[in-house]
């Protein structure tokens, strides 16, 4: 039996989860519950905030055990909330003598003056779907909006030969789809990202599907574009760190591309893989930001020919050099992500629709349901998949020994007969 996790935030903290799952669950702390926090936006501390009084509240006896990075950047407004028996850092989160010292008392370390990265087992498979693995940690850049440097520490990457053992391990346990993530993996080195990618996947010939957590497009390095060209196994999706499409922000955000750039780079990947999917995260209300430099972002997801976005609105970080610039009204924050997002699904129903009466190999995620090699949702027509379909879940009905049926995490072909709001509609191929 394995502890609780409530998790918020990014995929690097997914992973983390599971990672810490496992190793509570060894050191005998399954009664535990570990809420793994976000500093991303003051929304995401909130709901952490009030999901750890809810659940101290509905049971008083529960050991909560608060980690991430908002608990590392303020360890003791944590370790003061009802319920709270540890707070754990980012640099020990991840380390078994950190979970079999449990009930020691404990001090957060400074993650700034750490150098490795804790490479945790690989955790029991609970189903064949996709798995993450950690390449990198850590970040070096300095935008202005952002505290996650401070919450991480310093850019540090997990050894090629690292990562290359983990992958497979979890291919050997019927994973067929891999997810690489960190803080900042367009900064992996030495080698560059590229180069260890290749290497992993000649190092693991029977990896189905590689795709990679949001990149920096200040971080393409020439292996990693050949990737994108020439190997069927890396998925054509890519997910980039563009947060906005006027330059005058982007130079205010500290970033280090321009909206030129991340057109050419759009342009690039369009070429070299005819159909890609790109995927972009967006700031909206940015301080200084005016109607003309939202319009910018708005053309933005148009020019780049973006289809999956992840959109927020702005949020003040204490200590940060963007708190300090003119703000713009939260209202209006809100008002232009919400103008955004509906750009995003615009660009998601003409992917949608671009892919009508094709064949797509699906990863089946559980209900019958799943992701296209694009990373487009895809469900059969008429809701799950029925016995005729050939497809059971293990342990439903029509699951008998010997019937062809696929479970959560095999891939299947479907011909896409529609689409909605939810993504792609299909017929077993």
């Amino acid at each position: 039996m394995a502890p609780d996790t409530l998790t918020f935030g990014c995929r690097l903290n997914a992973y983390e989860s599971e990672a810490m799952r496992d190793l509570a669950a060894r050191a005998g702390h399954a009664d535990a519950l570990i809420v793994n926090t976000c500093a991303v936006t003051a929304e995401a501390e909130s709901q952490a905030r009030q999901a750890i009084r809810r659940a101290a509240r509905a049971d008083p006896g529960r050991r909560i055990v608060v980690t991430g990075c908002a608990a590392q950047i303020a360890p003791d407004r944590w370790a003061g909330l009802p319920g709270v028996a540890r707070v754990i850092g980012n640099p020990d989160k991840l380390r078994p003598g950190t979970w079999a010292a449990l009930d020691r008392p404990a001090q957060v370390s400074d993650v700034m003056a750490v150098r490795d990265v804790p490479v945790p087992p690989v955790a029991d498979v609970a189903s064949r779907a996709r798995a993450l693995v950690q390449v990198q940690q850590g970040c070096d850049h300095r935008c202005t909006f952002c505290v996650i440097p401070f919450g991480r520490g310093p850019s540090r990457s997990v050894p090629p030969g690292v990562v290359a053992e983990q992958v497979r391990t979890l291919v050997a346990r019927g994973v067929n789809e891999v997810v690489l993530t960190g803080v900042d993996i367009a900064s992996y080195g030495a080698p560059r990202l590229g180069a260890m990618l290749r290497g992993l996947l000649a190092a693991v010939p029977d990896l189905r599907r590689l795709r990679l957590s949001s990149l920096d497009p200040a971080g393409m390095d020439d292996d990693l574009w050949r990737l994108v060209a020439e190997e069927p196994r890396f998925m054509p999706h890519l997910h980039l760190s563009l947060q906005h499409g006027a330059d005058v922000i982007l130079k205010r955000m500290r970033r280090r591309h321009l909206r030129g750039d991340a057109i050419a780079l759009c342009e690039r990947a369009r070429r070299l893989r005819p159909g890609i999917a790109l995927g972009a995260d967006l700031i909206a209300g940015f301080p200084t930001e005016t109607a003309a430099h939202h319009a910018d972002s708005l053309a933005l997801v148009e020019e780049c020919g973006l289809t999956w976005l992840h959109v927020f609105p702005y949020s003040e970080r204490p200590g940060t050099p963007a708190a300090r610039m003119p703000a713009v009204p939260v209202p209006l924050r809100r008002e232009r992500a919400a103008a955004l997002r509906e750009a995003g699904r615009r660009a998601a129903r003409r992917f949608h629709e671009s892919r009508l009466g094709r064949t797509e190999q699906v990863l089946m995620e559980g209900n019958g349901r799943g992701h296209t090699e694009h990373f487009a949702p895809l469900r059969p027509r008429g809701g799950d998949l029925r016995p005729g379909d050939g497809f059971a879940a293990p342990g439903d009905a029509f699951a008998a020994p010997g019937d062809a049926y696929r479970a959560p995490g095999e891939l299947r072909a479907f011909r896409v007969v529609g689409h909605d709001e939810d993504g792609l509609i299909g017929e077993v191929a």
